[in-house]
């Protein structure tokens, strides 16, 4: 299977976050945004739910760099 570059997940994951804060303020174009890179998290992490596509970029972060000194934060889930 291939691997997402760490820095492409890293920047996937701040994005989503990002937007997740967003979500449901009136911020013009959230929602779609929100889709599209839950969309891209799931390809990048061969995944088919955001849940386990945080989790599945999380882990190849993890397996990726064992010393990393910034770690990924967790994520909410959507409900």
């Amino acid at each position: 299977m291939l691997m997402a570059h760490p820095a492409v997940l890293e920047e996937l994951l701040r994005r989503y976050e990002e937007l997740r804060a967003q979500h449901g303020k009136g911020v013009d174009g959230v929602a779609r945004r929100l889709e599209d890179v839950s969309y891209t998290l799931c390809v990048s992490t061969g995944t088919r739910e955001i849940a386990a596509a945080l989790v599945a970029a999380r882990e190849q972060l993890r397996r990726s760099a064992p010393g990393r000194e910034t770690p990924v934060a967790p994520t909410s889930v959507p409900a």
